[in-house]
């Protein structure tokens, strides 16, 4: 498995004048907190921000007149604490592991405060129900004012700092509202409690402050956890990394050190049950491994003696040593917590939306609950129902759900693809995806398993296919070539291992020649054997007619006399076909663009039910055949994975890439599929499409709630506190409906 460390690389070189720093950002509680740190940031020259308030943290770029301790300081300057993430991935690990600690106790210790506030507040909310069986049980003024007041106070705190923290940087947030409405209800009432006394009674809304601060406070906690669990995904993929691994060394006995003190070449064991430390390639052992977090397949897979092994795989009942390939920064899992780590940071276009509406909503709320105070004012003359309204107002408006409705939605989707092995890179394609009307593939590697296969033994004088496999595989088995090696494996269990050859000269482009039991044995193409002076005979037309269907031939001898045609083609993965049923079930024109012949791509075409099918394409032709798609008003996708598909993965209105493919293929595809399967286009497109649907539904909700809320609250309809109540709802339900993408599978 290849993941692309290009799409880092490139971005170093096109900012090299640039360094980007990641902060954790604490104490924002809606998307007005967020737009303010972005806009102080994005204010300065030289720098440019992206603040994520469902991660809570800031990337932010700069050039070489700043660096972190002066973003640091902008951050705080707005209120809001900030904390570098730096190091190899195993800090930011420690680092991301205690930062989640501490918002885990955090919220705690807020469930603390919400029981406290509840236990305070159910007496007062209480008579709001029974009176509807015609039990008035009501305080008295003072028994409120003292259940009330704590909650004002203790649980008010919080949204009085935040309040406090807004204005002193000129910025008003959700804390601002908040302390408007419960501080002028709680007041309202004290003042009538202090002038009448008893008097006050009926006339007092302590229970509407206090429900409020109360109701909001378990709104957050529990938006808080969802917040976490969107992200869990990523976090499970930085926890999946060992911090030691088991040193083998020779004449000494297996020591558990440091997986820093680990370096390339050395030898690792990994016993059964244990997580892979480091990526390298298996020398002694076989065992399956569980790859689940990192490709998304589901099954254990087998692997032995010279296969790769990556970092986080789950070894099974097998012992096994490794040779280290690849440590930290380098492995697969680093590059592919990197792309996702990229892509749950990302700022969809229609974030711009909310973001535009969150700068001046607050503002405008207090505008609106000024005019509404004034409206009710001269319309009934009463200062309590118009200061119930105007609170109402300030309590139903809620900036948060804007600010969560689209990095909730990026978030939950491209953790749910990644746990499918679907690496989202490129956040803008989740609009284009819903445009796609066309799917290119190349053929090699990608429908096909880009590795030759022995299809067809034909043997000759007396001999049958099991002999004639064993006596090639003597001759191959020690070859790299892949011919050579597709012999081999397809010998299986008939390879006998006691058949030596000897004498074996391989001879570039042409074939091998060996000495098998003193006889002389030749292998290769027709033109070697035939200067050899062997006569082929029959096996001519047998091979014309093996390579009029798209097969490669080598031909056998021995002592000069024709013992064997062997027939080698690239087969077509067993789920392509499947995978190009579900795209045209889905309305979608499937073409394949081949570097092979013509007839090769015809024939591979025709297996798989492709619509189009077009042979001997050069990478310049993929990609005008692309531009000349997309200048007919099409919108195409492009899935490959050589270097050669480079260009036109770059070209497509959606690049996909399979993570089997070269660096350079997919650090130019959006999209990275983990596993090379087909099959997985169709799910790309799904998920992406869904993560785009959800990003909707989020903006619909939270922009409807308040279109509709706000009225209903000025006109007298709610009370501040099922105002409050309907605050603290808008911004769960629109986390709870982003989270609904956790569920999805490929």
């Amino acid at each position: 498995m290849s993941v692309s460390s290009a799409i880092q690389t490139n971005a170093a070189a096109s900012k090299a004048a640039e360094q980007t720093f990641v902060f954790d950002v604490t104490g924002m509680h809606c998307a007005a907190c967020s737009s303010r740190v972005e806009r102080v940031l994005n204010a300065k020259d030289g720098v440019t921000a992206n603040v994520n308030l469902a991660l809570e943290r800031a990337d932010v770029q700069v050039s070489d007149a700043f660096d972190a301790d002066d973003v640091k300081a902008m951050i705080e300057k707005t209120g809001f604490g900030a904390s570098l993430r730096q190091g190899s991935i195993a800090d930011r690990q420690k680092q991301a592991d205690a930062l989640d600690q501490q918002r885990q106790e955090e919220e705690q210790a807020s469930f603390k405060l919400f029981i406290f506030s509840m236990v305070l507040t159910i007496p007062l909310v209480a008579p709001m129900f029974t009176n509807w069986f015609g039990l008035d049980l009501h305080l008295a003024p003072w028994w409120q004012l003292a259940l009330a007041g704590p909650v004002q106070v203790i649980v008010g705190k919080r949204f009085y700092v935040g309040a406090f923290k807004a204005l002193r940087s000129k910025a008003a947030n959700m804390d601002v509202l908040v302390a408007l409405g419960t501080t002028a209800a709680f007041l309202f009432s004290l003042y009538q409690v202090v002038s009448l006394g008893d008097g006050a009674k009926g006339h007092l809304y302590f229970e509407a402050s206090a429900a409020i601060l109360t109701l909001i406070l378990f709104g957050k906690w529990l938006e808080g956890r969802a917040r976490r669990s969107a992200s869990d995904a990523l976090r499970a993929l930085m926890n999946l990394r060992p911090q030691t691994a088991r040193l083998v060394r020779e004449g000494k006995a297996d020591e558990d050190v440091g997986i820093d003190q680990i370096k390339a070449g050395d030898l690792v064991r990994v016993l059964p049950g244990e997580t892979v430390p480091v990526d390298g390639m298996i020398t002694e052992g076989k065992s399956e491994f569980d790859e689940a977090l990192l490709s998304g397949e589901s099954l254990p897979v087998v692997r032995t003696e010279g296969d790769k092994v990556v970092t986080g795989a789950i070894n099974g009942v097998g012992s096994v040593i490794l040779k280290v390939t690849a440590l930290g920064e380098d492995t697969v899992l680093a590059r592919i917590t990197r792309l996702v780590d990229q892509a749950q940071t990302g700022r969809a276009k229609l974030q711009s939306l909310a973001d535009r509406v969150s700068a001046i909503f607050v503002p405008v709320v207090v505008v609106l609950a000024i005019l509404t105070f004034a409206g009710w004012m001269l319309a009934t003359g009463s200062f309590e129902q118009a200061l119930v309204a105007s609170v109402s107002v300030l309590v139903i408006a809620c900036p948060c759900a804007l600010g969560l409705a689209t990095p909730t939605a990026l978030v939950a989707g491209t953790g749910a693809a990644a746990r499918q092995g679907i690496l989202i890179r490129d956040i803008d394609v989740l609009e284009e995806v819903r445009k796609i009307d066309q799917i290119l593939f190349d053929k090699t590697g990608t429908l096909t398993s880009g590795q030759p296969a022995l299809v067809h033994v034909a043997p000759y004088e007396g001999l049958n296919s099991e002999e004639l496999l064993r006596l090639v595989a003597s001759v191959q088995s020690g070859s790299e070539h892949p011919l050579a090696r597709a012999s081999v494996s397809a010998a299986g269990e008939v390879f006998d291992p006691s058949l030596k050859a000897e004498d074996v000269t391989a001879r570039v482009g042409k074939g091998v020649e060996a000495l098998v039991d003193g006889q002389s044995m030749l292998i290769g193409k027709q033109s070697f054997l035939e200067d050899k002076g062997v006569d082929l005979g029959e096996g001519i037309s047998l091979a014309d007619r093996l390579r009029d269907e798209g097969q490669s031939i080598s031909f056998v001898s021995k002592d000069g006399q024709l013992i064997g045609v062997l027939a080698f083609a690239d087969p077509a993965r067993p789920e392509s076909r499947e995978a190009i049923v579900n795209l045209k079930e889905r309305g979608l024109k499937t073409a394949m663009l081949s570097g092979d012949n013509e007839e090769v791509a015809a024939r591979v075409g025709g297996v798989l039910g492709l619509d189009e099918t077009k042979g001997d394409m050069s990478p310049q032709g993929k990609l005008d055949h692309l531009k000349a798609l997309q200048a007919d008003g099409h919108h195409v996708a492009m899935v490959g994975d050589g270097l050669n598909d480079a260009p036109a993965l770059a070209q497509a209105n959606l690049g996909v890439a399979m993570g089997s493919g070269t660096d350079v293929a997919i650090g130019a595809a959006a999209i990275t599929l983990m596993r090379s399967d087909p099959r997985l286009v169709a799910s790309s497109l799904d998920i992406a499409n869904r993560t785009y649907a959800k990003i909707w539904q989020n903006l619909f909700w939270a922009f409807i709630y308040n279109v509709i809320g706000i009225p209903l609250a000025a006109f007298g309809f709610l009370n501040p506190a099922l105002a409050g109540a309907a605050m603290a709802l808008s911004s769960v339900s629109v986390v709870s409906n982003a989270l609904l993408l956790r569920r999805w599978r490929a």
